[in-house]
């Protein structure tokens, strides 16, 4: 029902939020948005969850937005909460997820006076948000809050930030409630479908490259469903793992950093790229070299969600406008007797398997690998993987085979500290499936203290603490550019079980591979926070080399 009696600026804005289906949102309290809050006070269809730093509020925000495709919703107070923030509004820019930043801010009649914490807030975050403005007049708040659900979700997904001055939230004005805003759905075109089956007749060695912007479960199922059908062989796209469910038989690993070199020559040999929801970035491309933006020699045919992402850095040859659920369900539902099945699918499934079954490593007093391989036995198939950046991550990403969307929750951006809050996110969301954190010793400390926010809240949640006394990629590089030069890499940490207890939770360490089962099998036997802290040698750098390879071959 509309209304238009007199409200304050943040009832007006909390029932935007509430009309728009918002079920949840982060924030850290800042006196310049009192006014929202007092009407959250009032409004238990809203769940509030207070974090312990702005980053924190950010990351769980874009992890929630990722888990459920609706903007995750974020509140931080000017200056300093909102700069905490600006990475987590970073992270769902490059990884496209629907995110909304609210930002306290000061008064209408101190503006561009440098008054306390001021900061051009649509300056500061433009270039790393799709939308970013300030709402001066209660009475339009409907319009702009509508606006930033359409803004986040269309097309090609992304950040939204609002500022909201102070007084401006106090204002009592009347405002006509905007509806909810419906889902955009682009259908793929018939002849373009019929086009890419042609395609598809004409070559010898096809290959699709999947998830990124607009994925879904609806996606994921129809695509594999289809994939397997025709024998297609299936890679997906950084840290987009759960794209497809990796027990699909044609799925045929990751790209991105360390992936199996037999799908490397995969992608390169293929004459036919499919590339699905991806943008084809750094990551995913090895800096643009594995799939050239001219690909001379290979068709590429891509399908995106945004036209503006189409011909954007790389040249398509299809390019292909649509809704990632509505065309892989086209795809699933086209019948075409003339396409015979390719062998290729299989042959790339069984590598990927060979690729992700871990040997021992000779010599190595906790080996990760088959750590990864034993819970992989232990932990459903559908636990919620979360993670973010570091070497320890390698490990996973080659090892852990993962379920359908959503359980990999791991930021294309490379942020550190991402791990834990999407883990207290994922766990708050999802209270019937495990979550599992894993993190390096320099990644856990960036954002270590939302284990507050576990705790608060009852979050069930396992953390595993990969603690090498370095920062491990830096390290890695610096061994490869400089080596034996060691500057600035290594850490002296603290006792990350003793810290886990003092936030209520069970914690146990671990130094040798023979004690991570048994580890393990009393934390899972457990509820609330669990962490391992694992204690690994840092001359064991990857999953792949050590430090000690790393020098030999920069010395020749």
């Amino acid at each position: 029902m509309t209304t238009t009696s007199l409200r304050t600026g943040g009832r007006i804005l909390v029932d935007q939020l509430r009309r728009q289906g918002c079920d949840r949102l982060f924030t850290v309290p800042g006196e310049s948005f009192l006014a929202v809050l007092d009407a959250l006070h009032d409004t238990p269809e809203i769940e509030t969850i207070v974090c312990r730093q702005e980053g924190g509020v950010a990351y769980m925000a874009e992890a929630d937005g990722k888990m459920t495709g609706r903007p995750g919703v974020a509140f931080v107070t000017r200056g300093p909460g909102a700069t905490n923030a600006s990475a987590g509004v970073h992270v769902a820019f490059q990884d496209s997820t629907p995110m909304i930043l609210f930002v306290g801010d000061l008064d209408r009649r101190d503006k561009d006076r440098e008054g306390f914490q001021e900061i051009d807030f649509p300056a500061f975050f433009g270039p790393i948000a799709k939308w970013a403005a300030r709402i001066d007049d209660a009475r339009r708040i409907p319009e702009y809050v509508a606006r930033a659900w359409r803004v986040a979700t269309v097309g090609r997904p992304g950040p939204v930030v609002l500022a909201l001055p102070e007084d401006m939230l106090r204002d009592e004005v009347e405002a006509l409630d905007r509806p909810p805003v419906p889902p955009l759905v682009e259908h793929p075109d018939p002849a373009a479908i019929a086009t890419l089956y042609e395609l598809l007749k004409d070559a010898a060695a096809p290959l699709a490259i999947v998830g990124g912007a607009d994925w879904s479960p609806c996606a994921a199922h129809h695509f594999a469903a289809w994939a397997s059908r025709i024998g297609l062989p299936t890679a997906a796209a950084f840290r987009r793992q759960d794209a497809i469910p990796n027990d699909c038989p044609v799925y045929a690993g990751n790209l991105g950093y360390g992936p199996n070199p037999k799908l490397l020559s995969r992608v390169r040999d293929a004459d036919l790229l499919l590339v699905v929801g991806a943008r084809l970035g750094e990551s995913t491309t090895e800096g643009y070299t594995l799939v050239t933006p001219d690909h001379p020699g290979q068709t590429i045919v891509h399908v995106h969600p945004d036209p503006n992402e189409l011909g954007r850095v790389y040249h398509a040859d299809l390019p292909i406008c649509a809704d990632m659920g509505e065309f892989a369900q086209a795809l699933d539902s086209w019948e075409d007797p003339d396409l015979l099945p390719f062998g290729a699918g299989r042959e790339a499934h069984a590598d990927y398997l060979e690729w992700t079954t871990p040997a021992p490593r000779e010599g190595v007093t906790l080996d990760l690998g088959p750590c990864v391989a034993l819970l992989r036995d232990k932990l459903p198939k559908d636990t919620i993987i979360c993670n973010g950046a570091g070497n320890f991550s390698g490990w996973f990403h080659r090892y852990w085979r993962y379920a359908a969307m959503p359980t990999q929750l791991a930021p294309t951006s490379g942020t550190m500290g991402y791990g834990l809050p999407a883990a207290v996110a994922a766990a708050i969301r999802f209270k019937d499936r495990q979550v599992l954190c894993v993190a390096g010793d320099g990644d856990f400390l960036m954002n270590g203290q939302e284990l507050a926010t576990a705790a608060q809240y009852g979050a069930d949640l396992l953390v595993i603490v990969v603690d090498n006394g370095s920062y491990g990629t830096i390290r890695m590089h610096q061994e490869r550019d400089y080596p034996e030069r060691l500057s600035a890499t290594t850490l002296v940490n603290p006792d990350f079980a003793a810290l886990a207890r003092a936030f209520g939770g069970w914690a146990a360490t671990v130094e040798t591979t023979e004690e991570f089962g048994p580890a393990i099998d009393e934390a899972l036997g457990r509820k609330g926070i669990r962490l391992l802290h694992c204690k690994t040698d840092v001359e064991v750098i990857t999953n792949q080399t050590t430090i000690s390879a790393l020098r030999a071959k920069a010395k020749g």
